[in-house]
């Protein structure tokens, strides 16, 4: 698989952004949102990342990760500091299946779990949407809840830093089996 890299969203990526939200499989998994891309790629805010993740240089996907104690929405209503919530979508359907995903997902943890004091890492897919709860308790997420935002029934899943280090715990264990 090509290296997947990371980079900021910026105002340049409105129409890309804008095309993706058209797709299907993205309107499947996020019917009633509406991002205001045009206002919010213009914005920096310190309690938020947005992300293009590429592959060869091919825009493929979204990540935006946020405080949810500090962004200005209130979204998740009131949640402990130190936590970080994921939004994740391949916007390229010719891109699904092929593990990309989990790559994405595995950066941004990496990325959220780089700062000491976060704790803990939120998501909130469709109730739905069963292959994405089979993705998310495939990285470790644990499931918390059923709750409404908004229009959308939701599952909150959630990852604690203990259960990501056993990973990457694990993870390198293996690898250093393998070489031996």
């Amino acid at each position: 698989m090509a290296p997947l890299r990371l980079r900021p969203a910026t105002p340049d990526d409105l129409p890309l952004l804008t095309r993706w939200d058209d797709e299907p499989h993205v309107l499947e998994s996020d019917p009633n949102d509406d991002w205001g891309w045009a206002t919010e790629l213009a914005r920096d805010p310190d309690w938020r990342e947005q992300l293009i993740a590429e592959v060869d240089g091919v825009p493929i996907g979204f990540i935006q990760i946020i405080d949810p104690a500090r962004e200005d929405s209130h979204y998740w209503g009131e949640v402990a500091p130190d936590l970080r919530a994921i939004d994740i979508w391949i916007g390229e359907a010719d891109y699904l299946g092929r593990g990309h995903g989990t790559v994405m997902m595995r950066q941004a943890l990496a990325r959220c779990f780089a700062d000491p004091a976060v704790t803990a890492v939120l998501i909130d897919p469709l109730a739905s949407n069963t292959r994405a709860h089979v993705f998310y308790e495939r990285l470790g997420f644990r499931f918390v809840e059923r709750r409404r935002f908004g229009l959308d029934d939701c599952f909150v899943y959630r990852l604690e830093r203990s259960d990501w280090a056993d990973q990457l715990n694990a993870g390198q264990d293996e690898a250093s089996s393998v070489s031996r």
